[in-house]
């Protein structure tokens, strides 16, 4: 079994935010479950259990909002008895243009919070992550990097957002099947 973390905040007002990517890429994977996934409240967050395929899948939305994910991570982790190289974490990058896919073991945060917050709480930063891109703010934003991650996703985003989706479900997969190091050879090649 692996944990996959979608990182993003609770409630409507978020639900459709690029910093949410994590989120809606954990409900991609419940939509391909075999049955009908079964949200449950523990640990500070949405938990459910899933197969696809051949794959256990511990599906895990942390309801503490970004800066305090790790402590729902942490909770699932510590209950299931799962280690650090079975976490894996879905965030938003910005440093990636939207829809660009990359898979990672370990390294720092690039001021992501919520994945700080994650190593902070697991005590380690060799955990895998599948960076979903959102690309940075358009030179004319007069927003800071916190209000363009906070927004909705643009109408030609909107449009592309089930093909990213889809793609980031196969990487998710590609983890669960076949391990992160085979997984991040096939996806970051695109």
């Amino acid at each position: 079994m692996i944990l996959v973390a979608g990182l993003g905040n609770p409630g409507n007002r978020y639900s459709l935010t690029r910093h949410n990517i994590g989120f809606l890429v954990v409900d991609a994977l419940a939509a391909r479950a075999a049955t009908t996934a079964v949200w449950r409240e523990h640990f500070d967050a949405q938990v459910a259990q899933v197969e696809i395929g051949e794959a256990r899948l511990l599906l895990l939305k942390p309801q503490t909002f970004m800066n305090h994910s790790g402590r729902a991570i942490r909770g699932a982790a510590a209950y299931f008895k799962l280690g650090v190289e079975q976490l894996l974490v879905v965030h938003d990058e910005l440093d990636l243009g939207f829809g660009r896919l990359r898979l990672k073991a370990g390294g720092g945060d690039a001021g992501h919070r919520g994945v700080r917050s994650t190593a902070e709480e697991i005590g380690s930063k060799d955990f895998g992550r599948l960076r979903v891109g959102i690309g940075r703010p358009p030179v004319i934003f007069e927003g800071t990097v916190a209000d363009y991650v906070l927004q909705a996703f643009a109408l030609p985003e909107r449009e592309e957002l089930p093909s990213v989706l889809d793609r980031a479900v196969q990487a998710v997969m590609l983890v669960a099947e076949r391990g992160l190091a085979e997984a991040m050879n096939l996806t970051n090649q695109c």
